[in-house]
């Protein structure tokens, strides 16, 4: 009894299936057709347009996250190149300045101790302690440079006491063609350094190197102090003056060394 109405249902769509198939080849569809298609044309064009839209943006979003993840591949190789040419260039500058450290002082008769500065504010931080042998009142050079002594020690590092600092107090002489001038060398606030006590007899021009004495018993005679930039001199005064700046900045130095016993 139930297969009957489906019997029914199963023949009916057979017919109609015959009866549009025969309209069709009778061409009687056409009109029907023709108006369908231009109901359809522009739905299905609307369609072809959204999708090829959706289509764009999605491969600009693809495209565009692909170019960040290759842009920041190559920002990451681009500091690590950076960073790695910048610790070659540190590696040649140290080996170039031990290499000159040797033909000024000789390593094996002062026994110098290479040393990294690490910091710098009222004293220069370095990156050697009293592991590495360090004393306090050792002195630190560069060339035949002096730069400063060890005022303060740890187990890893050292503070250094420059020529500017306002405590720093050393004997010291210049000479030139016209002979030679004695004085004290005394740091000031700031980046200069004082010669005072010079007898007004005594010549001393701008440009003349200043040496140490060598009297204070932690530094040799004969290092490199600065090299004079003015002279101050008032013939009501009993002594005269000169300005002196340090042949070096600190800042620019890759290495320093300690002078040890």
């Amino acid at each position: 009894m139930r297969i009957i109405p489906h019997l029914k249902l199963f023949l009916i769509l057979i017919l109609l299936s015959i009866l549009i198939f025969f309209l069709d080849n009778a061409r009687f569809l056409q009109l029907p057709k023709t108006a369908l298609s231009y109901i359809t044309t522009p739905i299905q064009f609307g369609l072809y347009s959204s999708g090829q839209t959706i289509s764009r943006q999605f491969y600009f979003i693809f495209a565009a996250r692909f170019a960040a993840k290759e842009n920041k591949a190559l920002q990451e190789q681009l500091a690590q190149i950076i960073s790695e040419n910048a610790k070659l260039r540190r590696d040649l500058s140290e080996t170039q300045s031990l290499l000159e450290q040797q033909k000024t002082l000789d390593p094996r008769v002062y026994n110098l101790v290479a040393a990294r500065p690490i910091g710098l504010d009222r004293y220069l931080k370095i990156d050697k302690g009293f592991k590495d042998g360090v004393k306090e009142s050792q002195a630190v050079v560069f060339k035949d440079n002096f730069l400063g002594k060890v005022i303060k020690v740890t187990e890893k590092t050292s503070s250094v006491e420059l020529l500017t600092d306002p405590d720093s107090k050393l004997s010291a002489f210049s000479i030139n063609k016209n002979g030679k001038a004695k004085g004290i060398l005394a740091g000031q606030f700031g980046s200069e350094i004082l010669m005072d006590k010079i007898l007004h007899e005594e010549s001393i021009e701008k440009g003349d190197l200043v040496y140490s004495e060598g009297t204070e018993g932690f530094l040799p005679r004969g290092l490199i102090l600065g090299s004079v930039v003015e002279v101050l001199e008032k013939e009501t005064q009993i002594f005269k003056q000169a300005k002196i700046k340090p042949v070096f900045d600190i800042r620019d130095l890759e290495l320093v060394f300690l002078m040890q016993e």
